[in-house]
C-alpha cells in the first residue's frame, strides 16, 4: 500500500432480507395461483360428469325410448315337426317395441310350455332382431293309449299324437303300465314311462328297430318283445347302458330269450 493511501471499505452493495410487504405480495400470488388451480380442476370435473350423464342419458333413450333398435325381425330356428306360425304366436314377442325391452325370459317360459319342446333358447340380436332357437324333442318309443298313439322321448314326456304307430318305434301299453305301478297314479305313471324310455333309449338302433313292443309288470321287471317273437329280459332300468352293450354282444348267438337283467351274466335260451 503506498503511503498516504487510507484503507477504504469495499463500496459492494449486500442484498439484505426481503421486506415484509416483499414475502406478503409473494404469498398471495401463490395462494391465488393454488385457487385458481382448484377451481379450474373443479370444473373439468363438473364438465366430465355432465358429458358422461349425457353420453348414458342419450345411449339409454336410445335403447329405451327410440326407433333404432326396435324389433323389426323375429328369427326362428331349430323347427322339425313344430309350425313357425305356433312357435311365433306363443312367443308373443312384441314387434315394433324397443328391443331391449323385450321379455326374454318370459317369451322362454312360454315356449318351454309347449310339449315337443325339449329346450329353447330366446336371445337378442342386435340391433332389430330377436332370436329363437329351438331343440325338438324326439321320439324314441310309442304310448298306445285308448287307441290313441303319442309320442315317448328319451326323458319320458309325452309330447305329440301320431294317427297310427310308426314303424320303427317301440310300442308301450299304457293299460299294462298302469296296471304295474304303484302309488299316486299321476307320479308313478311318470316314473314308469322315463323308466321305460331309459331303457329303449340305450338301446343300440339296429336292435331299437327290432323291438315291436316293452311290456312292464313292474319297475323292476321290464321285458322287450322283439318283432319275431324273441324276448329280453331286461330288469329295472338301472345299468341300461351295459345291459344294451350285453345285448348286442349276445344276440349274434340265435336263441329265443335273452336275459341281461344282471349285465355281468347274461343268459339265452330256445
Amino acid at each position: 500500500m503506498a503511503v498516504g493511501e487510507r484503507h477504504r471499505p469495499s463500496q459492494r452493495a449486500t442484498a439484505g432480507p426481503p421486506s415484509g410487504s416483499t414475502v406478503l405480495a409473494s404469498a398471495r400470488t401463490r395462494f391465488t395461483r393454488r385457487r385458481w388451480r382448484g377451481r379450474v380442476g373443479r370444473w373439468k370435473t363438473l364438465l366430465l360428469v355432465l358429458v358422461v350423464a349425457a353420453l348414458v342419458g342419450g345411449a339409454a333413450w336410445v335403447l329405451w325410448f327410440s326407433a333404432y333398435v326396435r324389433v323389426d325381425e323375429v328369427a326362428i330356428q331349430g323347427l322339425d315337426r313344430l309350425s313357425e306360425a305356433t312357435v311365433r304366436s306363443t312367443a308373443d314377442v312384441p314387434v315394433g317395441e324397443p328391443l331391449i325391452r323385450v321379455d326374454l325370459d318370459a317369451a322362454t317360459e312360454r315356449l318351454q310350455a309347449l310339449a315337443p319342446v325339449a329346450s329353447v333358447e330366446v336371445s337378442r340380436a342386435w340391433p332389430h332382431t330377436v332370436r329363437i332357437t329351438v331343440t325338438e324333442r324326439q321320439p324314441v318309443a310309442v304310448l298306445a293309449e285308448n287307441d290313441t298313439y303319442r309320442a315317448l322321448d328319451r326323458d319320458g314326456v309325452v309330447f305329440r299324437r301320431f294317427p297310427d304307430p310308426p314303424p320303427g318305434l317301440p310300442l308301450v301299453r299304457a293299460d299294462e303300465l298302469a296296471a304295474a305301478v304303484k302309488g299316486p297314479a299321476g307320479a308313478a305313471r311318470a316314473d314308469a314311462l322315463r323308466e321305460v324310455a331309459a331303457v329303449v333309449e340305450a338301446l343300440d338302433a339296429s336292435v331299437a328297430r327290432r323291438v315291436d313292443h316293452v311290456e312292464v309288470a313292474s319297475l323292476d321287471a321290464i321285458e322287450l318283445v322283439l318283432r319275431d317273437g324273441v324276448r329280453v329280459r331286461w330288469g329295472s332300468a338301472a345299468d341300461s347302458a351295459a345291459k344294451a352293450e350285453v345285448l348286442t354282444a349276445v344276440m349274434r348267438v340265435p336263441a329265443s330269450a335273452y336275459d341281461v337283467s344282471v349285465p355281468s351274466m347274461p343268459t339265452t335260451s330256445g
